[in-house]
């Protein structure tokens, strides 16, 4: 591999002001979810190897990367499969060599069968400050459907000791669109998710990827999946519902209760900025340059040991390639596409490349477009595909 991930051969007018996202794969699971097609393994005697492989990682990546970094992500896999003790010390170690600022956003994902109340202690002794539980239904029948570990009860309980211990930024992800569900089903998850009053939400529709349980499942034709039609009305009910209850529908899957809770790191993705990633099958970003790591365990601990990076690959994006991940990531987001940035990015006016689409647009009530950006409306939100490409034909 020639390719040496750096800052420094990119070009910094775009990210002067741009601080980095981190984020650290852990790919433990007791039992990979039905619908999971993220890298996960479980087999536990591979921890601490790979755990001692992740700081040699750090220090490597380290060596040649100076941007600040406002956001840690810890996600898998599931986290919280490690000990309180193995989780501090990958944040600890993060904290060592990386310019990690005092008031950086680090969160934690967990799987609300292996929380306790000794991790997130000692999660919050290092400095996380914001828990993110996979929790996806509060109704057993969903959880069994999709594979989960845990109970109705367990995902209650890991909630209320999440606020016990101390954390004051909770999420719950919520998942809707599964077989056969109706509008009262999922408002009754909505609704026992509000009883916890979380700082964030997010709800995402249930995708079956090839290689998954799920998709298997389909293709023996075990159950028929809910139609596009059904799945849009259950988005507009989660939007309209959490409206209500006062909840900012700030990306087309995520809503806070208020914008200081919206997910700073997860932003990062949607508006092009830089992050690096570490761990198994981790993804990095800095503009035009994206690198991942291998997807499996075994090839990277090689790496590491022989004292390499374990990068699998890279790509530098086109010019078009960036305009249309700019398109489609950033009409997911509440503020849309500002004008000035894509100016920067692509030496162009946004008007400029898509003046009549911009029109047409507008007369149907998909889109908002002010004096410094474009957005979707909230009927717009309903179709981010069709739209986004739509612009993409453009280029």
């Amino acid at each position: 591999m020639t390719f040496l991930p750096s800052p420094h051969v990119v070009n910094h007018r775009l990210l002067s002001s741009e601080p980095a996202g981190l984020y650290i794969h852990v790919p433990f699971c007791q039992r990979k979810c039905r619908y999971c097609d993220f890298y996960s393994i479980d087999d536990p005697s591979l921890m601490s190897p790979f755990l001692e492989a992740l700081k040699k990682e750090m220090v490597m990546a380290a060596e040649t990367f100076v941007d600040t970094i406002d956001s840690v992500y810890v996600g898998g896999g599931t986290p919280t499969t490690l000990s309180g003790t193995q989780l501090a010390d990958i944040i600890q170690a993060a904290k060592e060599w990386f310019p990690i600022t005092a008031d950086a956003e680090i969160t934690i994902e967990a799987n609300p069968g292996t929380v306790t109340p000794e991790k997130l202690a000692a999660c919050l002794d290092v400095g996380a400050n914001r828990l993110n539980l996979g929790v996806q239904s509060f109704q057993a029948d969903n959880l069994s459907f999709l594979g989960r570990i845990h109970s109705p009860e367990d995902a209650e309980k890991a909630i209320e000791e999440a606020h016990r211990a101390g954390f004051r930024r909770i999420g719950i992800d919520l998942m809707f669109g599964l077989p056969e569900q109706s509008a009262d089903s999922w408002k009754g998850d909505l609704k026992q998710a509000l009883t916890f009053t979380p700082e964030h939400m997010s709800c995402y529709s249930l995708t079956i990827e090839p290689g998954t349980d799920l998709f298997q499942l389909l293709q023996d034709r075990r159950f028929r999946p809910m139609p596009d039609e059904g799945i849009a009305d259950l988005f507009e009910l989660t939007s309209v519902y959490l409206d209500k209850n006062g909840y900012e529908h700030y990306e087309i899957s995520n809503y806070c209760r208020g914008p200081e809770h919206r997910s700073r790191h997860n932003r990062k993705y949607w508006r092009l900025a830089p992050y690096v990633g570490l761990g198994t099958a981790a993804h990095s970003f800095i503009y035009p340059h994206r690198w991942w790591n291998y997807r499996d365990v075994t090839l990277y601990l090689d790496a590491i040991t022989n004292g390499n990076r374990p990068i699998a690959g890279q790509e530098e994006l086109s010019r078009s390639q960036s305009m249309v991940e700019m398109i489609y990531l950033g009409l997911r987001d509440v503020d849309g596409i500002s004008y000035d940035r894509f100016d920067r990015f692509f030496g162009t006016r946004f008007q400029v490349v898509f003046d009549d689409l911009l029109e047409e647009l507008n007369r149907e009530n998909v889109i908002e477009t002010g004096n410094d950006r474009c957005r979707l409306t909230r009927t717009g939100m309903r179709f981010l595909d069709s739209i986004a490409g739509r612009f993409v034909d453009k280029i």
